[in-house]
């Protein structure tokens, strides 16, 4: 299913956030050609009446003049450097960053003004950014994460149409952690049945200490209004055997039971300390001492 880019000119780049990690999130793009059934941000096109369903992914919108844009908002004597969370919405290296290469103009914006930002991205595309990375993490924290909820390739290639084999995202998270950029791993979301399985869980986990992720983390699905309806037509189609349990599980709720949702996230940080995935980076930028709050650095779930 192809795509169609729409140019359209933004009149902000940032914008606030609350509840998450850092206070500012930036999206280059808006619409993912990835497509996958489990979104989260099709819940947020169903509210803002925008196709949700199996058109989402065909229209993206390219925000072409962003970059200027960030450089004058990160110039005003207001800017306190708060962190900024990149690909909250929709992946900022999607293939139409390979033409437009508005990501890449961000983060060198963002490096010249000292400010700390976290990328999650499935795209490993972000190789080709390896020099403005390091430059940026020079003078503020960085934190890539790598979105790899699997290494079950039919999970993967049916849950995932559009985004790049699991296993070509750590290679290029091996060659971020190379060049000194923290680099992670996110086994989000995981799918109850389908990727949180103890024997995936642990594919998944030896995997990232293997290519030398710093850290890892999990988180669960969520089926908001929008991704839901999306979602279970998918289950129905590819798993059927599988609604039932899913219609229990989220029964009258957006969110897993805490008991059932907390099983995969422990055993993946259980397996993490086992098999000894920490930040071992050799020779890491070193950028200057920076307030405290500015360096708990999170990444939203995708």
């Amino acid at each position: 299913m192809r795509a169609h880019y729409r140019e359209e000119p933004c009149r902000t780049a940032l914008n606030r956030v609350k509840g998450m990690g850092f206070g500012w999130s930036l999206n280059p793009y808006m619409g993912c050609a990835h497509r996958c059934t489990f979104c989260y941000v099709r819940a947020f096109e169903q509210r803002a009446d925008r196709p949700h369903d199996e058109r989402y992914g065909t229209s993206i919108r390219v925000k072409t003049n962003i970059a200027t844009v960030l450089r004058a908002e990160l110039a005003r004597s207001s800017w306190n450097r708060a962190p900024v969370g990149i690909g909250a919405a929709t992946d900022p290296y999607q293939p139409a960053e390979g033409r437009y290469r508005l990501t890449r103009s961000c983060l060198e914006a963002l490096g010249a003004a000292d400010t700390p930002f976290t990328i999650i991205t499935r795209g490993p595309l972000i190789v080709r950014d390896i020099d403005v990375l390091v430059a940026a993490a020079q003078r503020a924290p960085i934190t890539v994460a790598f979105s790899v909820p699997t290494l079950n390739h039919d999970v993967w290639a049916t849950t995932e149409p559009g985004t790049a084999p699991p296993h070509q995202r750590l290679r290029a998270l091996t060659r971020l952690v190379d060049a000194g950029v923290r680099t992670t791993v996110a086994m989000a979301p995981m799918l109850p049945g389908l990727s949180d399985r103890p024997e995936l869980i642990a594919d998944v986990v030896k995997a990232a200490r293997a290519a030398g992720a710093c850290g890892i983390w999990a988180a669960p699905l969520n089926l908001r209004p929008g991704t839901r309806e999306h979602f279970l037509a998918s289950l129905a189609r590819d798993w059927p055997e599988l609604l039932p349990e899913y219609e229990r599980l989220y029964a009258n709720r957006s969110y897993l039971p805490k008991a059932t949702a907390e099983a995969p996230r422990a055993a993946v940080h259980s397996l993490a300390r086992f098999h000894g995935i920490r930040d071992r980076r050799r020779d890491p930028p070193r950028p200057p001492k920076q307030p405290e709050q500015l360096s708990l650095l999170e990444v939203p779930t995708r």
